[in-house]
């Protein structure tokens, strides 16, 4: 990778710089309190939408509701509900889904969802549920016209078994009304690259948001990464070497990793992105916030 000082999108990006950001729901009113000050302390950056989370076999389904609804209510924000396959008739889900239309909710992530033994472990379809994302997609289609997004994965989903599986799996999902693609995150932006390639020439034509995920903690990134097939480039374990008790430093470093990627990346003319925030606001405000986003002030500070 080149720096951010020589990139052509260190000066001006070919158009506006825009980006949504994910949270998952609290656990506990901490956290339900560190949640809130991210959402506000990022709000200010105008993003797209907010999406939240939701855990496997809906075991976070109320939370979730809950935080989308304070969002809703208390924000200008636009929040995209998630919701899975797992543990769920399709009569709940339906209710789920209708419930978010009258509470104004218009954008909805649709996905298969995690096993409930969790990532690796066997997925098994519920009896009386939507078996995959595209029954998914084409349920809620039926029931009311949401935005519906759904995930890809520039390196393979981890039980996709090969490439073709896994672009046929995708163009399923956008034949039954998917309006945007959102990908797992990923460190090499070749990869992604060769991503956008293969769908090309699938025909598939909706929008394709890269996912960023700013690197907290390096060693919980690895274990994760290894679970839902995301490489990790030895130039970035290098970056992290030596910094386990040294957060300060890790957190300049995170800023800078995630910084390089995703100018590179308006450099090859991508200017839409997704944030895997994991509830907090540091790492993805100052990246925000040098690609230029909530600083209405910039032009007439630059002309003075």
């Amino acid at each position: 990778m080149t720096t951010c000082s020589n990139r052509r999108s260190h000066q001006a990006a070919p158009s506006p710089i825009t980006a949504s950001f994910e949270f998952f729901p609290p656990k506990s009113d901490k956290m339900a309190e560190t949640l809130w000050q991210t959402v506000q302390r990022l709000a200010p950056l105008s993003p797209s939408f907010v999406s939240v989370t939701y855990g496997a076999g809906g075991s976070t389904r109320e939370r979730t509701h809950r935080t989308v609804e304070r969002i809703l209510k208390e924000t200008d924000l636009a929040p995209a509900a998630h919701l899975t396959c797992v543990g769920a008739a399709r009569s709940e889900i339906d209710a789920i889904v209708k419930d978010y239309w009258d509470l104004g909710v218009r954008h909805l992530v649709a996905l298969r969802g995690d096993p409930l033994d969790g990532i690796g472990s066997r997925y098994v379809p519920h009896p009386e549920g939507y078996a995959y994302a595209t029954d998914l997609v084409e349920g809620v289609k039926k029931i009311a016209n949401f935005d519906i997004s759904v995930s890809g994965y520039p390196e393979r989903h981890p039980e996709s078994g090969n490439w073709q599986k896994e672009i046929d799996n995708l163009k399923r999902k956008v034949d039954a009304g998917a309006d945007r693609i959102i990908t797992q995150y990923f460190f090499d932006n070749d990869l992604f690259d060769d991503y956008l390639d293969r769908i090309a020439a699938a025909g598939i034509n909706i929008p394709v948001i890269p996912g960023i995920l700013p690197i907290h903690n390096f060693e919980q990134t690895m274990v994760f990464s290894a679970k839902c097939g995301t490489s990790i480039p030895q130039w970035l374990a290098r970056r992290f070497a030596g910094l386990t008790n040294d957060p300060e430093t890790r957190k300049l470093v995170g800023v800078s990793v995630a910084c390089e990627q995703v100018m590179d990346l308006v450099d090859r003319g991508i200017n839409d992105f997704h944030f895997y925030t994991m509830n907090r606001a540091d790492l993805t405000f100052a990246i925000c916030h040098m690609l230029g986003m909530g600083q209405p002030e910039t032009k007439e500070t630059l002309a003075a």
